[in-house]
C-alpha cells in the first residue's frame, strides 16, 4: 500500500524527474561525480518532496508549499547580471572580496578574485567538478545527512564555490558569496558549494541571498573547520513574497576549532534552513544563532542539530523570530550527545515575538543525551511585546510606535551581537529598523 501511495507523484515530483532526465548528461563530473549524482536522484525519488509524515518536516511540508517545480535556470542574461550588480547590499559596506552566482552560474565579470592572498584559492564549483579536483572527491557528499532536499541539490548541483584555506592561513577580507536569482522568469536553481578550512587557519563567510518573484532555490553548503580553525560565517537571506528558498549547511568541526554562524532571514515567501553541525574532535567551540523578521504571509523554518561526537565541546545556539501579520515561524532544535563526548557543554534557547494576533510561532526543542557527565539545556519562549516595558518608555514621552520599535531592536539585538564584525552588526540592524519603519513601526 505505502509503494502505492509513494508511485503517485505531484506535479511539482514529476517535473524534478523530467529535468534530471533531461539535464543528467550535460552537468559536469566525472563518473564518480555522476554516479553520486545518480544515487541521490534514486534517493530523492524514492522519498518524493519533503512533507508531514516527515517528522522533520512536519511544520514544512514541501508537497503543499511547493505545488509546481520551476523549469531549471538557464545561463544568466546580460539585464539579470546587471541586476544582479547590485546584489549583497544588505551586508552593508563591508570590505569583502565578492564571489557572485547570478541564476546558478558563477559571473567573472561581478567577483572579486584577483591578487588572492597566499593560501586562499577559489575555484566555481562547475569548474571543479568538470576538472576532476581532488578536493570533490576527498571531501564532497562526505558530511552529508540523509535528507530529501539534499539529495537532490546533489542530483542537479550545477555551479557554487570551492573555497579552500590552507593551514596556518589568515585571510584579512571577508569572504562574499552572493547568489542572485535574478532571471524574469520564474526559474529553480540548484547552488552547491565547498569550504575546506585547514588546522589553525581564520577566515570569515558572508553568504547573501537574494530571488527575484516566483524562483525557487535549493542551495547547499559543505564546510569542513579543521582542528584549531576559527571560521566565522554569515548568511542574509531576502527576496520576493513567492520566491522559495531551501538551503543546508553541514559542518564538520575539528578538535579546539571555533565556529561561530548567524542566519538572518528578511524575505521570501517560504524559507526553510538546516543546519547540521558535528563536532568531530574535542574542545571545540560553536555559537549558532539567528533571527528573523516576517510579515504578511512568510513561513520561516529553521530546523538545526547540534551532533556532539567528541567530549569537552561547547555550543551556545540563540534563535529569535519576529512576527507579524500572518506569518509563521518554526524552530526545530536537537542537541545530541553521543556516547563517550562526557564534558558537554551545550544550551539551546529560541524566542518569538509576536505582533499580531494572526501570526505563528512553533518551537520544537530536543535533547539526547547518551553520556553521564554533561551539561545541557534548552528553553523555548514566546509572547508579545512586554506591556509594562513598553508603558515605561511611553511614559518618558516616546511615542507608542517608536517604543515598540525599541524594544523590537533590543530584542533581535541580542541574537545580532553575536556577530563578531562591527560594520557587519550595524548592517543588519539598520535592515531590522527599515522593516521595523515598513511595518509602520
Amino acid at each position: 500500500m505505502n509503494a502505492e501511495v509513494r508511485a503517485m507523484k505531484t506535479s511539482a515530483e514529476q517535473a524534478l524527474a523530467e529535468a534530471y532526465a533531461a539535464a543528467k548528461a550535460r552537468l559536469p563530473g566525472n563518473g564518480a561525480v555522476q554516479a553520486l549524482r545518480e544515487a541521490a536522484f534514486k534517493r530523492f525519488e524514492a522519498d518524493g518532496l519533503p512533507n508531514r509524515r516527515i517528522e522533520e518536516w512536519k511544520y514544512t511540508d514541501l508537497r503543499v508549499l511547493m505545488r509546481e517545480a520551476k523549469p531549471p535556470a538557464g545561463a544568466p542574461d546580460a539585464a539579470a547580471k546587471a541586476r544582479a550588480a547590485e546584489a549583497g547590499k544588505l551586508a552593508g559596506d563591508i570590505d569583502a572580496r565578492r564571489i557572485v552566482f547570478v541564476d546558478g552560474a558563477f559571473v567573472p565579470e561581478l567577483s572579486d578574485l584577483a591578487a588572492l592572498p597566499p593560501g586562499l584559492t577559489v575555484r566555481p564549483m562547475a569548474e571543479a567538478l568538470a576538472a576532476g579536483d581532488p578536493r570533490i572527491a576527498a571531501h564532497l557528499g562526505k558530511v552529508i545527512p540523509g535528507d530529501g532536499m539534499v539529495a537532490l541539490n546533489t542530483a542537479l548541483m550545477r555551479d557554487g564555490a570551492l573555497i579552500h584555506v590552507a593551514a596556518g592561513a589568515t585571510v584579512e577580507r571577508p569572504l562574499h558569496l552572493i547568489f542572485a536569482a535574478a532571471g524574469t522568469q520564474p526559474a529553480s536553481v540548484f547552488c552547491r558549494s565547498l569550504v575546506v578550512i585547514e588546522p589553525n587557519a581564520r577566515v570569515m563567510l558572508v553568504e547573501s541571498h537574494e530571488a527575484a518573484a516566483g524562483h525557487q532555490v535549493n542551495a547547499a553548503l559543505e564546510l569542513i573547520v579543521g582542528a584549531g580553525a576559527h571560521v566565522d560565517h554569515v548568511k542574509i537571506v531576502a527576496g520576493a513574497g513567492d520566491a522559495l528558498h531551501v538551503a543546508t549547511l553541514i559542518a564538520a568541526v575539528g578538535a579546539r576549532a571555533r565556529f561561530n554562524d548567524f542566519s538572518f532571514n528578511i524575505g521570501c515567501g517560504v524559507v526553510r534552513n538546516q543546519l547540521f553541525v558535528r563536532f568531530d574532535g574535542e574542545a571545540a567551540l560553536a555559537n549558532i544563532g539567528g533571527a528573523s523578521l516576517l510579515n504578511g504571509d512568510q513561513h520561516s523554518d529553521t530546523t538545526l542539530v547540534a551532533d556532539h561526537k567528541a567530549g569537552g565541546c561547547q555550543s551556545r545556539e540563540l534563535f529569535k523570530a519576529v512576527l507579524d501579520g500572518r506569518s509563521r515561524s518554526v524552530f526545530q532544535g536537537r542537541i545530541i550527545v553521543q556516547p563517550g563526548a562526557q564534558q558537554t557543554d551545550a544550551k539551546m534557547m529560541t524566542r518569538a515575538l509576536l505582533l499580531s494576533e494572526e501570526a505563528e510561532a512553533d518551537s520544537k526543542p530536543e535533547l539526547e543525551i547518551f553520556a553521564d557527565d554533561v551539561q545541557c539545556g534548552h528553553g523555548a519562549t514566546m509572547g508579545s511585546l512586554d506591556r509594562s516595558l513598553k508603558f515605561y518608555l511611553m511614559a518618558r514621552g516616546i511615542p507608542e510606535p517608536e517604543a515598540e520599535a525599541l524594544l523590537v531592536q533590543a530584542f533581535v539585538g541580542e541574537a545580532v551581537e553575536s556577530i563578531e564584525d562591527a560594520g557587519l552588526r550595524d548592517a543588519l540592524m539598520e535592515q531590522v529598523a527599515a522593516w521595523l519603519k515598513a511595518r509602520g513601526g
